[in-house]
C-alpha cells in the first residue's frame, strides 16, 4: 500500500512529503526521506520490545501493560521528588498529560532542551526572537548563514528543502543567486560547499559575533587585525555581504549553545541580527534536533509559563535552569524516582547522573531497547509517532504539524500509556 505526504519523525525539519510503501505490516520502501529518516522508518518496526519488561533478580521478565503501568504509578506516588524527563520524541498530547501529572505529584518535568538548545531559550527570553517560518526562508532568503552546525550530516534535507538547493518563489534563479556562509571551528561537509567559510578558533564565537556587530555599526576601526583566528579583512567582507542581502537567514546549532559563552553567544547572535535589521531583513532560527523538542517547549509554556525544567515542588510552577534541570537534579542525587519518556539519557548524560539513575526506581517508556534500558527497572514499549501512532509535533520554526500513522502493530501510544499512569495517580491523589 502506498502512503503519501507522510511526515518524517526524526529531526526538527519534519519533512512532510514522504512516500511510504508498506506490505504485510512492514515498511518496504521510503521515498523522499534522507538517510537518517529512511533508516528510522525502514528499521523502527523491526527492533521493538514485544511487551513491557521488569527487573526480576539479576535478569528481566516479561509483564503486562497493566502491571507495568501500576508499577510506574506506584513508583511516582511513593517518591518525594520524582523527575520526569525526555518528552522530545513523542506527541504533544502525551507532553500535556505529563505536565498535568508532574503538577499533581509535585515533581519536576524537564525535556532534552536542557542539554541542547536550553541556552538558546535563555537568550531569546532576554532579547527576543527575530524568527520566521522555513517557508519564508525558502522563498525569500538570498543569503544563508549556518553557524556552528553541519546540516549536511545532522539535518540532511534542510538545504534541499529550505535553503541552498531549494527553489524560491520570489527568486528567479535561487540556486545561483542564493549565497551560503558557514562559520565553524572545522571545515565540515557543509563548509566545503559554502561561498564563504569563516573558521573560528574553538571558544571564539562570541568575539567574532562582537566584531561583526561593531563592523555593521560602522566601527570597523576598533576591530583588531585578527579575531579568534578570523582576519579583519574577512570579517569586513562577511559584514558587507550580510548588509547587501535582501533577506538573510542565520541558522545555528549546539556548537554555539554548548561552546564557552553558551547563552551569551546566542544573545550576541540575536543582537547581530538586530543590527543587520537596521539595514535589511534578517532572521534567526535554532536548528533543533529531536523532531518534537520544540513542541515540548510550546506545551510546557502553555501550561506552566516555562519552556523546560519546571519544578512543582513549591505547589506552583518554578523554573531555574542550572537548579531545576535534569542533569543538575541527578548530579545532586536529589530525585528518588524517575520516569523517562522517549529519550535516551543513558547515551549522553554524565556518569554521575547515570549512577544515580541506576540506584533509584526508574521507568522507561520507549519502543526499543536503548542505552538507558540497563539503568531502569521497568520499560514499557509504545507505538512510534508518525509510524504506528498519530499526533502533533512542532517543526523547528514553530509550525505545528499533524503526524499520521501508516502502520498498526498493536502497540499503545505514549498518550495512552501516560494517560493510564496518570489515571492511577489521580485515583490516589484525588480519590
Amino acid at each position: 500500500m502506498i502512503h503519501r505526504d507522510m511526515v518524517c519523525p526524526f529531526c526538527g525539519c519534519l519533512c512532510d512529503d514522504l512516500v511510504v510503501e508498506t506490505e504485510d505490516g512492514q515498511v518496504v520502501q521510503v521515498d523522499n526521506a534522507c538517510t537518517l529518516g529512511s533508516n528510522k522508518m525502514m528499521g523502527a518496526w523491526q527492533h521493538r520490545l514485544k511487551s513491557p519488561v521488569m527487573r526480576d533478580g539479576g535478569g528481566w521478565r516479561d509483564t503486562t501493560y497493566e502491571e507495568a503501568c501500576e508499577y510506574a504509578a506506584g513508583v511516582l506516588l511513593d517518591a518525594d521528588r520524582p523527575l520526569m524527563y525526555g518528552w522530545s520524541s513523542t506527541q504533544g498530547e502525551a507532553q500535556g498529560i505529563g505536565v498535568s501529572m508532574a503538577e499533581l505529584l509535585g515533581g519536576v518535568i524537564d525535556s532534552t532542551t536542557s542539554v541542547c538548545h536550553g541556552p538558546s531559550i535563555l537568550a531569546i527570553q532576554e532579547v527576543g526572537h527575530p524568527g520566521c517560518t522555513l517557508g519564508q526562508v525558502k522563498n525569500r532568503a538570498d543569503l544563508v548563514i549556518y553557524w556552528a552546525c553541519n546540516p549536511t550530516e545532522a539535518h540532511p534535507r534542510h538545504m534541499s528543502r529550505y535553503t541552498t538547493y531549494a527553489d524560491g518563489f520570489f527568486m528567479e534563479n535561487a540556486f545561483r543567486d542564493r549565497k551560503l556562509i558557514v562559520v565553524d571551528v572545522r571545515k565540515s561537509d557543509t563548509a566545503s560547499i559554502a561561498d564563504e567559510f569563516m573558521q573560528v578558533k574553538p571558544g571564539g564565537d562570541y568575539a567574532v559575533l562582537s566584531a561583526l556587530r561593531a563592523i555593521v555599526r560602522g566601527r570597523a576601526d576598533v576591530v583588531p587585525k585578527t579575531v579568534a583566528g578570523v582576519t579583519k579583512e574577512q570579517l569586513v567582507r562577511v559584514a558587507a555581504l550580510c548588509k547587501e542581502a535582501r533577506f538573510g537567514a542565520l541558522f545555528f546549532g549546539v556548537g554555539l549553545t554548548m561552546a564557552p559563552g553558551k547563552y551569551k553567544n546566542v544573545r550576541n547572535a540575536i543582537e547581530l541580527v538586530d543590527e543587520l535589521n537596521r539595514h535589511t531583513k534578517w532572521t534567526l532560527t535554532p536548528l533543533r534536533g529531536h523532531y518534537n523538542v520544540y513542541g515540548s517547549n510550546e506545551v510546557f509554556t502553555w501550561m506552566t509559563g516555562y519552556p523546560y525544567a519546571v519544578d512543582f515542588s513549591r505547589q506552583i510552577a518554578f523554573y531555574n535552569p542550572g537548579e531545576t534541570t535534569a542533569v543538575d537534579i541527578l548530579a545532586r542525587q536529589e530525585c528518588d524516582a524517575c520516569l523517562i519518556v522517549a529519550s535516551d539519557p543513558g547515551a549522553h548524560f554524565p556518569k554521575q547522573c547515570l549512577e544515580h539513575l541506576a540506584e533509584i526506581p526508574t521507568v522507561l517508556i520507549d519502543p526499543m531497547q536503548t542505552a538507558t534500558t540497563p539503568l531502569c527497572r521497568c520499560q514499557i514499549p509504545t507505538a512510534v509517532t508518525g509510524m504506528d501512532a498519530s499526533g502533533t509535533a512542532y517543526r523547528m520554526d514553530g509550525v505545528p504539524i499533524h503526524l499520521k500513522k501508516f502502520l498498526d502493530l498493536g502497540y499503545p501510544t505514549d498518550t495512552e500509556i501516560i494517560g493510564r499512569i496518570f489515571k492511577q495517580v489521580k485515583e490516589v491523589k484525588h480519590p
